[in-house]
């Protein structure tokens, strides 16, 4: 029997999924949460303390030694990693890891005597990594823009944005140029995790590499004048590229302590988002997926390539070739379990109770959660913004008002990539009977739920499926990613929020 194995790295910590891709079945499944089981890293929510809220940056040791982790409780509880046939992965989309010239030899020399953060320590140029959250890089987004022009967003598919990769590079050059010059590989969380399974330097796929602005999607090529802006030498420290799905490499003799095979393929590992559209069954255009984890993303494959006329939406690769929209809101899962604790409620009065009690529309009463400086649309100065008086307000008003809030944004910032009749949604949110229903309802569409809250630990399973076995995304999509369950939008509600929508867009530029 042949399995394999998905790994997501998220935010928060590290997923794994073991799957049967001949049965269509998910065999076991793990995690690790690095707050909880890691504290000595000293990442609470996976982000390193610090005075400037702008600045979120995370230990890439505490990645490896999840890995470890994980891999050894999958061991421990008697899980058939020798029936491994592939392994595949995914990251938090942006974040990078910066490592001097001795990356690659020591990635060739991993002893099973040690742990891989220990033995990977020394071959980092820069000790901490800057990931999604962050926004701290406005100035060099500027200059960047400056020095390519509108062109930026046509050719990389996002306009220059602070979380990227290429403007959080252009910050390190200017900031630490010795420690840059020192830096020989730039990688991202995805690639860097997927170098260390296979004892090896790793590409970038198109998903991933996208979120840099710095390749170009017509040619999934570095791009130049791009790099050349960015930061000196630039090109020859990104690692090659891979456009979409396929195999990145062997397993590392490394792992075979925890009772995985050296030698089995190991899949170009790919950018969460990315892996959440193939997890998720929407790798083929008509189906759109919105994720509602710790940020909320609303995402979709495209055809043909477009960018948004705002600038606040994204084009992806993606694993199954071709491109991706996405627009992705940081204020998400954490946002509302902050709106939660402040009212003073549990969850299923959070998930149902407060809609039972409050009509739809709210009486159009809206509250945007940006606790943290938000993205879409851009805000830096954090803070909840309401168009009422929202510490007065009962708890059941607030929890409308924000997850109205929040389901508006995300189908006002997505109309630039078409009309949807389902929507996938996903993520651990994806249980709540009140955010369900309210996303049917502003949306106009059927919403449909899968089995599995973890799609890009999936996906990840199912492109270690693709590269391992050649299985087609079309199939694995077909046997993995069933709905079962469907959610219809209430015609009255829908009328509602069409109404409002053009006044919530209005208020939410405002409120910035």
């Amino acid at each position: 029997m042949a399995l394999y194995l998905g790994l997501d790295s998220s935010t928060q910590g590290l997923k794994a999924l073991l799957i049967n891709a001949e049965q269509g079945a998910i065999v076991a499944s793990s995690a690790v949460n690095y707050e909880a089981d890691l504290p000595a890293f000293g990442c609470p929510g996976g982000v390193l303390p610090n005075a400037d809220p702008l600045v979120k940056h995370a230990d890439p040791l505490l990645w490896l030694a999840a890995l470890d982790l994980l891999l050894s409780r999958m061991q421990q509880a008697g899980l058939p990693l020798d029936q491994v046939a592939g392994i595949g992965g995914s990251g938090q989309q942006h974040g990078s890891v910066y490592l001097n010239a001795r990356f690659e030899a020591i990635l060739q020399a991993l002893s099973p005597e040690n742990d891989l953060a220990s033995q990977l320590a020394p071959a980092l140029s820069r000790k901490t990594s800057p990931i999604w959250m962050d926004s701290s890089t406005g100035a060099e987004c500027a200059e960047i823009t400056a020095a390519i022009g509108p062109g930026l967003q046509t050719l990389t598919g996002s306009p220059a944005i602070e979380r990227f990769t290429g403007p959080q590079i252009r910050k390190f050059w200017k900031q630490e140029p010795q420690a840059y010059r020192e830096t020989q590989r730039i990688h991202l969380v995805s690639s860097f995790l997927c170098s260390a399974l296979c004892g090896a330097d790793a590409p970038v796929d198109g998903g991933d590499g996208a979120g840099m602005n710095l390749l170009n999607l017509r040619t999934m090529a570095w791009h130049p004048r791009i790099a050349a802006a960015t930061a000196p030498d630039l090109l020859a420290k990104l690692p090659r590229i891979c456009p979409k799905a396929g195999r990145a490499g062997k397993l590392s003799p490394y792992f075979a302590k925890y009772g995985l095979t050296p030698g089995i393929p190991v899949a170009v590992w790919t950018g969460d988002n990315p892996a959440s559209l193939v997890g998720s069954g929407g790798s083929q255009p008509g189906t759109a997926v919105i994720s509602l984890g710790t940020s909320d993303t609303f995402f979709a494959a495209l055809d043909p390539y477009r960018v948004d006329p705002d600038g606040f939406g994204h084009v992806f690769g993606q694993p199954a070739g071709s491109f991706m929209c996405l627009t992705c809101f940081k204020n998400g899962s954490l946002a509302r379990d902050r709106v939660r604790k402040e009212a003073g409620v549990d969850w299923a009065f959070f998930d149902k109770d407060a809609f039972a009690q409050t009509p739809v529309g709210n009486e159009g009463r809206w509250a945007l959660p940006w606790f943290e400086a938000e993205m879409t649309p851009l805000v830096t100065r954090p803070g909840l913004r309401a168009n009422f008086d929202f510490a007065k307000a009962s708890p059941e008003v607030r929890i409308r008002a924000v997850v109205e809030a929040q389901a508006l944004a995300l189908r006002a910032h997505s109309l630039w990539m078409g009309e949807f009749r389902v929507l996938r949604v996903t993520g651990g949110a994806s249980q709540s009977e009140g955010i369900l229903q309210t996303l049917a309802d502003v949306f106009g569409a059927t919403v449909e739920i899968i089995s599995t809250t973890d799609s890009a630990a999936l996906g990840a399973a199912m492109m270690a499926a693709h590269a391992g076995g050649g299985d087609d995304f079309a199939v694995l999509s077909a046997a993995f990613c069933p709905a079962i369950r469907r959610i219809a939008p209430r015609e009255e509600a829908v009328k509602i929020y069409r109404e409002s929508l053009t006044a919530f867009r209005k208020f939410s530029l405002e409120a910035r």
